[in-house]
């Protein structure tokens, strides 16, 4: 091991450019554009919301001549745009100009008479809260906050969100009925399941209201509920009948990215470029050992790719996000298995990791000697959940901006 830092110094440059490659790969306005090519819509009211929903809508409008745009994503990426409606709400949390937006985006549905082209993703579901009658929108941000730090993954955590929204789980199609919904999708959900993506507005429900409740009750998080969630989760569900028409297309994915960042290194295993063949999810801590236990396997040096969403069970009152913890993580298996000279990068597409202005982590085998020099200890680090702050003293912290795209998380690890 040299640890040579012109070394560690070009693996750090090298990993933040194959990273970067991945986030253009998701570019939204080059796959809502291809996607448009050729289309006519009738009349088209465009409906944008996600954390991408500003670069789709502007695409779009090259594309489509619409009467109405409005456009609905987070605070980060809401600067104006020429003949649309910009609306800005909060995220990962919903706030009350989200509420607003809600009710913004049901109005203009409602006087839908053609087409209504719907630009969806990541970010959707606290972006556009909409709760149902008899659950205020402070009930349905607690229910977030819940989730957010429970552990759950995506897919549950929409699984309640639908149930508790007038425009999820399919709620927009019926809202702009009779017009005939075409959407576009950007995925931020490593199974590219459609109905979870944003929670699924213009896609059948996941499940139920009792199939709701039942994972509360297992997650533990039954009692601390607000009582009007848990009393709404236990009505009988009424019947709606089948959803209107519509059409669904998925124009961009974490698959997408994973693969356009594997020719920015080089190609495949003949090149020294390998690319796990699994989606990384789950805890934190097991990806962690997955990832480090992926390099010492392998028996070579190379470059190590990964894409997916893991999660973070809070037991700390600390700053950090899922990646920022990853990093960190893994940067602790590294120094205790000798990995050698080696980078390895964790960051959100979206530019944002958690409740924080970094995108995710940077580390090498300086990482954990920088934190204990500006006196921190990385295991209490992890034990308060405050990778920021410990990745931030190291010099760690992965800062790209908002994106304006979203397609869940990307990992680079290179041995050198």
């Amino acid at each position: 091991m040299t640890n040579e830092p012109s070394q560690i110094n070009e693996l750090r440059a090298r990993a933040r450019e194959i990273f970067l490659e991945g986030v253009a790969a998701a570019d939204p306005g080059q796959a809502v554009e291809a996607a448009l090519a050729g289309q006519s819509f009738e009349q088209p009211i465009i409906i944008a919301v996600g954390k991408a929903a500003r670069s789709m809508a502007e695409a779009a409008m090259r594309q489509v001549r619409a009467r109405t745009v409005i456009v609905v994503t987070n605070y980060e990426n809401a600067s104006p745009l020429a003949g649309a409606e910009v609306l800005a709400a909060g995220h990962p949390v919903p706030d009350a100009e989200g509420a607003r937006a809600a009710l913004r985006v049901e109005e203009a549905l409602s006087h839908a008479t053609g087409d209504v082209l719907a630009l969806i993703s990541g970010g959707g579901s606290a972006l556009l809260p909409a709760p149902v009658a008899g659950v205020s929108l402070e009930d349905k941000a607690e229910v977030n906050r819940l989730l957010l730090a429970s552990g759950a993954d995506i897919v549950t955590m929409n699984l309640v969100r639908q149930q508790l929204s007038r425009l999820k789980g399919g709620g927009l199609l019926r809202a702009a009925a009779p017009a005939k919904v075409t959407a576009l999708l950007l995925s931020d959900v490593v199974s590219d399941d459609l109905r979870a993506i944003a929670s699924g507005p213009t896609v059948s429900p996941i499940g139920t209201r009792a199939e709701a409740a039942a994972v509360l009750i297992d997650l533990g998080l039954w009692d601390r509920l607000p009582a009007s969630v848990t009393t709404y989760l236990s009505q009988p569900q009424p019947d709606l009948g089948p959803l209107p028409e519509s059409s669904s297309t998925l124009i961009g994915s974490n698959k997408i990215s994973v693969a356009a960042m594997a020719r920015a290194a080089g190609g495949g295993a003949s090149h020294g470029v390998h690319v796990f063949p699994m989606p990384l999810e789950g805890d934190v801590a097991e990806a962690a050992r997955i990832i480090v236990d992926c390099a010492k396997g392998s028996g070579e040096r190379g470059v190590f790719l990964f894409g997916g969403e893991t999660t973070v069970k809070l037991t700390g009152d600390g700053l950090g996000g899922r990646n920022q913890e990853l990093a960190l993580r893994v940067a602790v298996l590294a120094e205790a298995a000798g990995l050698g000279d080696y980078v390895f990068l964790s960051g959100g597409t979206d530019g944002r990791d958690g409740p924080t202005d970094a995108a995710g982590g940077l580390v090498d085998p300086g990482t954990l000697d920088r934190m204990r020099a500006a006196g921190l200890d990385p295991q209490d680090v992890l034990a308060r959940n405050d990778s920021y702050h410990g990745l931030k003293a190291a010099g760690d912290l992965l800062q790209i901006g908002a994106t304006g795209t979203n397609v869940a998380d990307l990992q680079v690890l290179i041995l050198g």
